[in-house]
């Protein structure tokens, strides 16, 4: 199967993977043929990427880091338990948290176990599941990316626990901003922007007096948009200032950010997102630990049509775990011709060729 964007898919196609709603059913199965109407309704729920089934993608598989029915579980829980936040009284919410401590202990657990199992760097697929409201995927994602920067820098097990509860937990403060600013699809006023900025003192005030979780992962929620250089908020810390827990927060909310739909933003592709948190890399961000996302995430993945810097056209076929930026690639197309028999070759053999580009609007000829 491959990847490949909304804004090609046709009437005849055949879907690679299934898309999930929130409550965990089916919204489109794999394997159905894709109509007018299936595409239309896909561009009303804003996705952006569909994975399909075709000649030049046989045999390719795309399995997630974390099973999905581990994920829409733990969503599920995710969704029950700030919900109940949400609605408790401001004096109950930290209650409401303390009761639900074991619920995200076995969350991070799960977590945890699938990522420390897995051979294979991280790979997640946001397209394919939907969930009303962003902040709950969002808690789920950067638990994972977390989890897997603090695993590639050789934490302990019980502190990659503790980083785990504080991504997942991370932006709790922001149940108690309204949600139409929270959900605002136009620019933030300055009046509104101040507001959004004090999640994160919430979030701090409702986990410091927990009797279940360290009081580290209060500092996680409260420390996650400081920056190394003093840029960040609430207080403008500096990089000795700043927890170590709260700086791998910071780069793994930063890059679900950019790779996942906002009401004010369309997603970027796993490549670009790392590229765009380099830019920061000793700046806003701890050089180790972007340098460990780096090293933990899939930056192309399977089912990727690239275009290579010799003018060949290929699909990422699988990961190269000696070199996740120089995956394998099933060479399909030569000098804008087609091949009438593929072959692969992994990058890391090839030192001066490179990947120019992620085409997800190509279009086999035949299609």
């Amino acid at each position: 199967m491959r990847l490949i964007s909304i804004d090609v898919l046709k009437k005849g196609m055949v879907v690679g993977r299934t898309i999930w709603n929130e409550a965990g059913h089916p919204l489109l199965h794999k394997d159905v043929i894709v109509t007018s109407r299936i595409v239309e309704r896909l561009r009303e729920l804003n996705i952006q990427y569909l994975y399909i089934e075709d000649d030049i993608s046989n045999g390719i598989e795309i399995e997630e880091t974390v099973a999905p029915t581990k994920r829409i579980e733990a969503v599920k829980n995710i969704t029950k338990t700030f919900n109940e936040v949400k609605q408790a009284k401001s004096s109950q919410a930290s209650y409401v948290l303390d009761q639900q401590s074991k619920v995200i202990g076995l969350i991070v657990e799960d977590i945890l176990n699938s990522i420390t199992n897995s051979d294979e760097v991280l790979m997640v697929l946001t397209d394919v599941y939907l969930f009303d409201e962003y902040i709950y995927q969002h808690s789920f994602q950067v638990t994972m990316y977390a989890i897997a920067i603090a695993k590639e820098m050789g934490y302990p097990v019980d502190d990659i626990r503790i980083i785990g509860i504080g991504a997942l937990l991370h932006d709790v403060g922001k149940l108690l901003i309204p949600s139409e600013i929270l959900m605002k699809p136009t620019k933030l006023t300055n009046e509104e922007f101040e507001e959004i900025k004090q999640h994160t003192r919430y979030g701090f005030d409702l986990l410091r007096n927990l009797h279940s979780v360290s009081l580290l992962v209060a500092h996680c929620a409260y420390q996650h948009h400081e920056r190394i250089d003093g840029s960040g908020y609430p207080r403008g810390l500096v990089d000795f200032e700043i927890h170590p827990f709260a700086k791998i927060i910071a780069v793994a909310d930063v890059f679900d950010a950019l790779t996942s739909n906002r009401v004010y933003r369309n997603k970027t592709l796993p490549k670009e997102a790392i590229g765009i948190i380099e830019q920061g890399k000793g700046i806003q961000f701890d050089e180790r630990v972007v340098e460990a996302l780096k090293r933990s995430v899939v930056h192309y993945a399977n089912g990727t049509i690239v275009l290579l810097s010799d003018g060949r056209r290929g699909i990422v076929s699988k990961q190269n775990l000696v070199d996740v930026t120089r995956p394998w690639i099933r060479i399909f197309e030569e000098y804008n011709i087609l091949l009438e028999a593929t072959y692969e070759i992994c990058l890391s053999d090839y030192p001066i060729l490179n990947i120019e580009k992620v085409d997800t609007n190509f279009v086999v000829y035949s299609e």
